[in-house]
């Protein structure tokens, strides 16, 4: 084998400048995208090219096409910056080019991922029996959460819909929040019951679901194979679902529970914010991302399902060729992948990084300087339009036009970047908190830059 030791220190000590830019470099500026593009085109060449080459190709034509999100001052979309130490796993993990599909295939990688899926349920307050499956992000997971529930709502009736599938099948009705993110229609499409399946139930006036309808809800229409989505961090303000009195309410009706927390389950790891999700344990199925709040890279996700025997008949299969399949389920048998890349070790070395308190100190910082964005930019005489529960603040700027102008100014402007939202029929801006590097300076910049251009 060659030497790559040069070529690997090249590409490290470039990502190690690369993350040290991150306070100062703008944001993100207007880009062609055209001539980014143009940048990485050219016909593919006819013969090889030296590696070293290749790299320095690749750091030049992307750099003028990338996006600081990794830093402190970006607030779209919910996501934090990769911490040092998962970084550096995930550097090694693809060094070591891990298949983990099983202890066959990488008993190191089952090994991370056993570890960190058991801190992964102390940590969130999940049962300690319940099984976790690592994924992609809160598509896959939400996805393997309802793929458990379509079998084993299916199965108390009598019908085997991995052996016979959906037609002939009896119906399943899905109730979730009228403000329930887009990937749970989506997992509804992939899984073949489809988005007409879903009977909405109405939100409170924060965005979390009103117990009184999802009541009413349940007691509509004949009883039968029921899966019930609820929420742990509205996309738009943060607002979670009354989690110990709906999972109550569902299971008197026979239902399954499933739970999106796509970043607000991370509620759980503080005391602080714990209230928030109080009564978590008692769902059937969890979703939850780790390239959020927790700020690990991408693309890191966790699915947790309280019966690991459903989990594992609705995501597993084996094959003769299949050396060491068939066991107790773990990696692929709990995803909808089979070759993955071993995600468990950035997983387990963020989680050693920060361990129990710095995890809590995260959430509470984040949860802080949301509310000194929500302080800051009432107090400049604009309106803050949720009530500011965990790390999600959604600000109006006057009309639905001029927020939409006031939003374009600040993604050009690269001081901060944040997204626009449509809530309860209103444009507004949608600031996200999740960076772990994120300080009071950084929010304060970024009002006097979103005070200014506003002006």
């Amino acid at each position: 084998m060659e030497d790559h030791r040069a070529l690997f220190l090249r590409a490290a000590e470039h990502a190690a400048a690369y993350r040290r830019s991150l306070p100062g470099r703008p944001v993100a500026v207007p880009i062609d995208q055209a001539a980014v593009v143009d940048a990485f085109a050219g016909p593919l060449p006819r013969t090889p090219s030296p590696p070293e080459q290749v790299l320095a190709e690749l750091l030049a034509a992307a750099e003028p096409g990338l996006v600081a999100g990794a830093g402190p001052r970006y607030f779209g979309f919910v996501v934090g910056g990769a911490l040092p130490a998962a970084t550096a796993a995930e550097i090694v993990a693809t060094g070591w080019d891990q298949l983990a599909f099983n202890t066959v295939t990488s008993p190191a990688a089952m090994a991370a991922e056993t570890v960190a899926g058991g801190w992964l349920k102390e940590l969130l307050g999940i049962p300690g029996s319940a099984s976790v499956g690592f994924v992609t992000g809160c598509q896959a997971a939400n996805t393997v959460g309802l793929a458990a529930a379509r079998h084993k709502v299916l199965a108390d009736v009598g019908w085997d819909v991995e052996r016979r599938g959906l037609p002939g099948a009896p119906a399943i009705r899905v109730i979730a929040g009228a403000e329930r993110h887009g990937t749970v229609d989506r997992s509804l499409r992939l899984l073949g019951l489809g988005t007409d399946a879903v009977q909405p139930v109405a939100a409170d006036p924060n965005g979390a679901i009103d117990l009184g309808s999802l009541r009413a809800v349940l007691r509509s229409g004949a009883r039968g194979p029921t899966i019930v989505c609820l929420q742990a961090g509205n996309v738009n303000t943060g607002a979670c679902d009354p989690l110990r009195e709906a999972c109550d309410l569902v299971h008197r009706h026979g239902g399954w529970v499933h739970v999106d927390g796509a970043f607000g389950l991370w509620a759980a790891a503080s005391p602080r914010t714990r209230h928030l999700v109080d009564g978590l344990a008692a769902a059937d199925s969890w979703a939850c991302d780790g390239h959020k709040w927790l700020n690990l890279p991408y693309d890191s996700a966790f699915a947790f399902c309280a019966r690991p025997d459903t989990h594992a008949a609705a995501m597993s299969y084996t094959a003769a060729y299949l050396v060491g399949s068939g066991g107790e389920p773990v990696g692929a048998d709990l995803t909808a992948e089979s070759s993955r890349r071993a995600r468990g070790f950035a997983v387990w070395a963020g989680l050693r990084e920060l361990g129990r308190d710095g995890v809590a100190a995260l959430v509470d910082r984040c949860c802080a300087l949301a509310r000194r964005f929500a302080d800051g930019l009432t107090a400049a005489g604009f309106e803050v339009a949720n009530d500011v529960v965990l790390n999600q603040v959604l600000v109006g700027f006057g009309d639905d036009a001029r927020t939409d102008r006031v939003v374009a100014a600040v993604q050009a402007d690269g001081t901060c970047w944040a997204g626009g939202t449509t809530w309860r029929g209103r444009r507004l801006m949608r600031i996200s908190v999740s960076n772990a590097t994120t300080t009071e300076a950084d929010v304060d910049r970024s009002i006097a830059a979103i005070v200014r251009l506003a002006a």
